[in-house]
C-alpha cells in the first residue's frame, strides 16, 4: 500500500490539491453554495455518474475499454469529480481526509483480522473474533 500521496505526473500532494481547490472555489465566490449538504449531494451524484460508466458492461467490455484507454479516460474524469467534491466537503467540514482514512484502516485492522478475513467478503459482525459476531 502506498503511504505517500503523489500523482503520476508529480503535481504535488493531496494537501496541495485541496489548497488549489479552495483557491478555485474562493475566486469564484462559490463558498456560499458549498455547504456540507450540497457537497455531500454532489459527491453522491458524481458517484452515480462513475457507476453509470460501468453499469451495464460485461467483464470483457470493461477490459477492452480499459485497454484502449477510452473507458479509463471516462472513469478518470468521473473519479476526479468524486475526489474533488469529497475533498471540498472535508475541507468545509474541517476533516483531514488523509488522517481519517488512516484512522479507518486502523479500526478495520482490528475489525477484520487477517486470519479471519482473508479470502472472504463477510462483514466484520459475521467474523468470529474479538469484535466480530
Amino acid at each position: 500500500m502506498l503511504r505517500r500521496v503523489r500523482t503520476v505526473r508529480g503535481m504535488g500532494s493531496f494537501e496541495e490539491l485541496v489548497g488549489r481547490l479552495e483557491e478555485f472555489a474562493a475566486a469564484r465566490e462559490w463558498g456560499q453554495f458549498h455547504t456540507p449538504k450540497n457537497l455531500a449531494m454532489a459527491v453522491a451524484g458524481e458517484v452515480g455518474e462513475l457507476v453509470a460508466e460501468l453499469q451495464w458492461l460485461r467483464g470483457e467490455e470493461i477490459a477492452k475499454g480499459l485497454a484502449d484507454g477510452r473507458l479509463r479516460e471516462r472513469l478518470a474524469d468521473e473519479a476526479a469529480d468524486v475526489l474533488l467534491y469529497l475533498a471540498r466537503l472535508c475541507s468545509v467540514c474541517g476533516i483531514d481526509l488523509v488522517a481519517a482514512g488512516h484512522a479507518k484502516i486502523d479500526r478495520n485492522q482490528s475489525r477484520y483480522p487477517v486470519e479471519l478475513a482473508r479470502g472472504n467478503a463477510r462483514k466484520h459482525t459475521e467474523l468470529a473474533g474479538p469484535e466480530g459476531g
